[in-house]
C-alpha cells in the first residue's frame, strides 16, 4: 500500500466516531433585516440544551429599541424569536455582542443589512463574541468572512470529511489521488455556483440523504479486495468523485443559502466560500498525513496490522453513514 493509504487507514480508525448526527451543535443565529427608515426585523435563534434555550443573548446597540424581543419558542431544533427594532442613526459604527457566548463551546452566525439588500455576515465565537459594524462594507471584509465560513463549514461537517477520508483511501496512488481530488473539487464548484445563481434548485432533504448514501457506497467499495471492486471505481475513481462531488456541492450551497450572499458581491462571496471549503479540505488531509508520519516513527510495527485496520475502517464508515441515511430519511 502507498504511504497515503497507510495514513488514511489508521486515522479513519482513530478519528471516525459512530455519531448520531453529522454536524456539531447548531450555532446561534442572529439576523438583522433592514426595513428602511432605521428599522430592522430581528430574528434570534439559540440552540436547544436539554429542553431549554442555551443561556446566550443578543446585545444590540444602545440606540436600538426594544433591545429584547418576546420569549423564544421551540421550533423543533432550537429556540427562536422575532421582533422589530428602531435604531436611531443606523447600525454603522455600532457594536453587536452575544452575551455569555464566551462561556460556551458554540458560535453564532450574524447576518445583517446596513440598508435593504446590502447583506453582510460575521461569525462570532467564544474568543470573539462582539464586532463593530463597518461604516462602509468593503470587499476585503466580505472575502475574509466567507472564506472563514467555508473553512469552518467543511471542518465541522463530519459527513463531508468522512467522504474525503473514504475517497482518498480508495485511490491508493498519487496520480489517482490527484485526479480524484481535482474531480471532486471541480464538481462541487459547478453545483455550488449553479445553485447560488439559481440555475439549479433541489430541496435540501434529499440532497443530504444522497450525500450519506455516497459515503455508504465508498465504504462498501473499500471493504472489497481491489479485484472485486467495481471496475469504474477501481480504475477511474475520478469519475466517481466527480459524480458525488456534484451532490456534495449542493450540500455546500445549502449552507451558503442559510447565511445569504451580499447581492452586490455574489461572485466574490462565492469564490471566497469555495476557497474556504478547499482550504478546510487541505488542512484536514495535511493533518492526517502529518499525524500518520509521527505515528509511524513512534510505532513502526503498526504496518503489520493494516489489513485489520482496513476492515475496521470500512465498517465504521459504512455503519455511521447508514445511520445518517436512516436519520435523514426520518426527517422527510
Amino acid at each position: 500500500m502507498s504511504f497515503i493509504r497507510h495514513a488514511l487507514l489508521l486515522l479513519i480508525v482513530i478519528l471516525c466516531p459512530l455519531r448520531a448526527a453529522a454536524h456539531e451543535l447548531d450555532p446561534g443565529y442572529l439576523e438583522l433585516a433592514a426595513l428602511g427608515e432605521d428599522r430592522w426585523r430581528v430574528t434570534w435563534r439559540t440552540p436547544d440544551v436539554a429542553g431549554t434555550p442555551m443561556p446566550i443573548s443578543v446585545s444590540l446597540p444602545l440606540a436600538c429599541a426594544p433591545r429584547e424581543g418576546p420569549a423564544p419558542k421551540f421550533d423543533g431544533k432550537g429556540w427562536s424569536t422575532t421582533w422589530v427594532v428602531a435604531c436611531e442613526g443606523g447600525l454603522a459604527g455600532e457594536t453587536i455582542r452575544i452575551d455569555a457566548l464566551e462561556r460556551t463551546s458554540t458560535d453564532t452566525l450574524v447576518r445583517y443589512e446596513i440598508e435593504p439588500g446590502t447583506v453582510e455576515v460575521r461569525r462570532l465565537t467564544a474568543t470573539e463574541p462582539a464586532f463593530t459594524v463597518d461604516v462602509v462594507p468593503g470587499g476585503l471584509g466580505i472575502f475574509t468572512s466567507y472564506l472563514e465560513f467555508g473553512v469552518v463549514h467543511i471542518l465541522e461537517g463530519i459527513d463531508h470529511l468522512v467522504f474525503v477520508f473514504a475517497l482518498l483511501l480508495l485511490t491508493g496512488g498519487t496520480r489517482k489521488l490527484f485526479w480524484a481530488v481535482t474531480a471532486f473539487t471541480l464538481a462541487h464548484s459547478i453545483t455550488l455556483a449553479g445553485s447560488t445563481f439559481g440555475w439549479i434548485a433541489l430541496p435540501s432533504a434529499p440532497v443530504e440523504v444522497v450525500i450519506a448514501l455516497s459515503i455508504v457506497f465508498l465504504a462498501y467499495e473499500i471493504s472489497l479486495p481491489s479485484q472485486r471492486r467495481d471496475a469504474l471505481t477501481e480504475r477511474f475513481p475520478g469519475f466517481v468523485a466527480f459524480g458525488f462531488g456534484l451532490i456534495h456541492g449542493l450540500g455546500f450551497a445549502g449552507a451558503l443559502r442559510e447565511i445569504g450572499i451580499p447581492q452586490g458581491d455574489v461572485p466574490l462571496a462565492l469564490l471566497a466560500f469555495n476557497l474556504g471549503v478547499e482550504t478546510g479540505q487541505l488542512i484536514f488531509i495535511a493533518t492526517l498525513l502529518a499525524a500518520w508520519f509521527m505515528i509511524r516513527r513512534i510505532f513502526p510495527g503498526i504496518l503489520a496490522h493494516l489489513g485489520r485496520m482496513t476492515a475496521i475502517a470500512s465498517y465504521a464508515i459504512g455503519t455511521t453513514s447508514a445511520y445518517w441515511v436512516v436519520d435523514r430519511l426520518s426527517g422527510f
